[in-house]
């Protein structure tokens, strides 16, 4: 049961303003609205807890996140419930989606107790190396401070409250501050609440942890700001995580924003797979284009295909795919107006061809389909940009080289992908270099939808798929955004961190 109040260092605490939420469907709830206020008492609080936590043991930190995810699981219906009142999403969706925030926070524990990701080094000393003696020195990853977080709209869970970046960021020995997403307030207090019992379940510092609503725009300023603040953890819209970008590199002291802004996740289609294949690739991009109201970060956007008959069968399958499906809701009605908007735009481009055209409700989604040559692209910047939403853009090249030209010109991406055969792999091995320079992940013969949360993930990728491109936000790699090394020189074993000795 929600109390609309913030959990601020172990204490529910009341706003003196209210915002109501706006469910897809049932009971709307109202919220305190957090406060710079709320900000500057959350990071003070996690500041005291990280001289305990940051310098906790590996192995009470992985019991504090089983314990999480364990007081998660406790309250399993409730979070489905409100989830799917909140967001619109189906029951299977938010079950799914809780069974990866848990399971995040197990494979956090797991590795942690591993040790691995410490990156221990060490060279002995050389008293007797000419023309002079080395010292010894030693090496080991650091907990950086306390770390903000903020709540994604398409992803109540798993990048939200406990999800992801939080994971990642109290297995390093990070208190967390999160500013919970007003699309999910009630979700998001729920999720705030398992950690609290978690908290007070293992004994840990209950500054390690806090929640503010949102609800205003100085919430998430003031703590992109905060001195205290060492680092943010950010997913959401390129608008909104570029101004908070830009905040964090304009304090008098700096600090690294790992953002994740969005991608148009574009597929290349080999003439080879496509002459075999035409019509399951059409309605497999359809299934992909349109899950979850292609609300994805990994939502492919665009085929990139070779003009000709192979192509036409392609397209005729994407859009009989289209045309057989119905709306869906969308997260907020933001979003929902967002992605008409978004359809104006690549439909008003002169000469882009309007292949599936619905008329979605208020909070609806409904599929859209558009064809361009491959001049039209490269003449029109602002087609390569993000619509959160099931619309969909056919590229259709005059020939391999305006294909390799039409890579070039790509943005960052989270991820890119390549259909093919094995009479491709030339042609394919030519768009390689260019696509390893675009994007974090590059897949062959699948959709992206769906990230596999495990050691060897990539979800990241250069700018504006995110704003650090040597980084990750899903996958045991995420921990090093909230590490740094630090080297000890002539150190008594006595004065080193525990994993030394």
């Amino acid at each position: 049961m929600t109390n609309g109040k913030h959990l601020i260092a172990g204490e529910w605490v009341e706003g003196e303003n209210k915002f109501t939420s706006e469910p897809a469907h049932g009971e709307a709830r109202e919220f305190s609205v957090g406060t710079p206020a709320h900000v500057d008492a959350a990071a003070k609080a996690a500041e005291e807890a990280f001289w305990s936590y940051g310098y906790s043991t590996r192995a009470e930190r992985a019991a504090f996140l089983n314990a999480i995810a364990d007081e998660i699981e406790a309250r399993a219906d409730e979070i489905t419930a409100i989830g799917t009142s909140e967001t619109g999403l189906p029951e299977a969706r938010l079950q799914g989606e809780r069974g990866r925030t848990t399971g995040q926070l197990r494979l956090f524990a797991s590795h942690i107790e591993k040790g691995d990701y410490l990156d221990l080094r060490h060279d002995a000393a050389l008293p007797d190396r000419a023309p002079l003696p080395r010292p010894d020195l030693k090496m080991i990853q650091r907990p950086i401070g306390p770390v903000a977080v903020f709540g994604a709209s398409n992803f109540p869970l798993a990048f939200s409250t406990a999800g992801g970046d939080t994971a990642a960021a109290l297995a390093a020995g990070c208190p967390v501050v999160v500013k919970g997403h007003s699309a999910h307030p009630g979700t998001g207090e729920i999720v705030a609440q398992a950690i609290d019992a978690a908290i007070k379940k293992t004994g840990v510092n209950p500054g390690v942890f806090s929640f503010i609503q949102g609800g205003k725009r100085d919430v998430g300023q003031s703590l992109v700001q905060h001195p205290l603040i060492k680092a943010v953890g950010f997913t959401g819209s390129l608008g909104g995580g570029r101004a908070l970008f830009d905040l964090c590199a304009q304090r008098p002291e700096p600090i690294p924003f790992f953002g994740e802004l969005g991608s148009v996740n574009p597929m290349f289609l080999m003439p080879e797979a496509l002459k075999a294949r035409s019509e399951a690739l059409g309605k497999g991009w359809a299934g992909s284009l349109t899950m979850g109201a292609g609300q994805f970060c990994t939502n492919p956007g665009i085929a990139v295909v070779l003009d000709g008959p192979d192509a036409d069968a392609f397209v005729k399958a994407a859009t009989e795919a289209l045309q057989g499906m119905g709306g869906q809701t969308m997260l907020t009605d933001g979003i929902a107006a967002a992605y008409r908007q978004g359809r104006d735009r690549v439909a008003g481009v002169d000469g882009v061809q309007e292949l599936v055209s619905t008329e979605p409700g208020e909070r609806e989604a409904t599929p859209f389909l558009f064809s361009a040559t491959g001049k039209q692209w490269l003449d029109n910047e602002e087609l390569g940009e993000e619509v959160f939403g099931p619309l969909g853009l056919v590229v259709r090249a005059a020939d391999f080289d305006e294909v390799r030209k039409i890579a070039r010109t790509l943005h960052g991406q989270l991820t890119v992908t390549i259909h093919m055969d094995d009479a491709d792999t030339a042609d394919a091995r030519q768009l390689m270099p260019v696509l390893e320079r675009k994007a974090g992940r590059i897949l062959v013969n699948g959709f992206p939808t769906g990230v596999e949360v495990c050691d060897s993930m990539v979800h990241g990728g250069p700018y504006p798929a995110s704003t650090n491109f040597g980084a990750t936000s899903v996958g045991t790699l995420s921990i090093r955004r909230f590490l740094r090394p630090v080297c000890y020189q002539n150190m008594p074993d006595e004065l080193l961190p525990e994993a030394f000795k």
